[in-house]
């Protein structure tokens, strides 16, 4: 895969963004489905991480699985995974694969494209498990898991893309 130096890298960029999901989890707006930054972290990590930010997704969703207090207020357990909001999280392990993939190409219409395609497997997998978890019909996880995000959304994926652009500009990307 990797020579120990961008061995070394990929651990430690894992750590700084299981910590900066876990963090963006935390700076929460309760809502049906909390308003978080978890995505934004998720997404940046695609951005720096490319194919790999999968690795501290995935770490990220196990950790709280198992018991660790990282998910959003500090909540930890299968139990999240299960409930309403858990397809959100599931979502995020895809979100970082596919905006992965796009940024891996390296020009603006495909973050763009990655993003936005990214955001809506997210939407997919939430209102998809809320749906089936609380028998809600389509409409009501729609108004509930969707509408409500759409805006700050957009603003995370636009925040995403400038820090990306400006990354690529000091050309400090470990993994291209």
């Amino acid at each position: 895969m990797y020579g120990d130096e961008k061995r070394s890298s990929l651990i430690i960029y894992s750590a700084v963004f299981v910590a900066l999901i876990t963090v963006g989890g935390w700076i929460s707006i309760p809502f049906v489905v909390p308003f978080t930054l978890q995505t934004m972290f998720v997404l940046l990590a695609a951005s720096v991480m490319k194919k790999y930010a999968v690795i501290p997704t995935a770490l990220y969703v196990l950790f709280g699985t198992l018991g660790l207090p990282i998910f959003h207020n500090g909540t930890a357990g299968i139990g999240i995974l299960l409930g309403p909001t858990g397809g959100f999280l599931i979502g995020f392990i895809l979100m970082a694969f596919i905006a992965g993939m796009f940024f891996s190409k390296k020009t603006v219409s495909a973050d763009i494209t990655g993003l936005l395609l990214a955001t809506l497997v997210s939407y997919i997998c939430g209102a998809g498990w809320f749906m089936i978890s609380s028998g809600a019909t389509l409409l009501a996880a729609l108004i509930a898991c969707v509408v409500p995000f759409i805006a700050g959304d957009i603003i995370k994926i636009t925040a995403v893309e400038l820090i990306t652009l400006r990354l690529r500009k000091s050309e400090r990307f470990v993994f291209d």
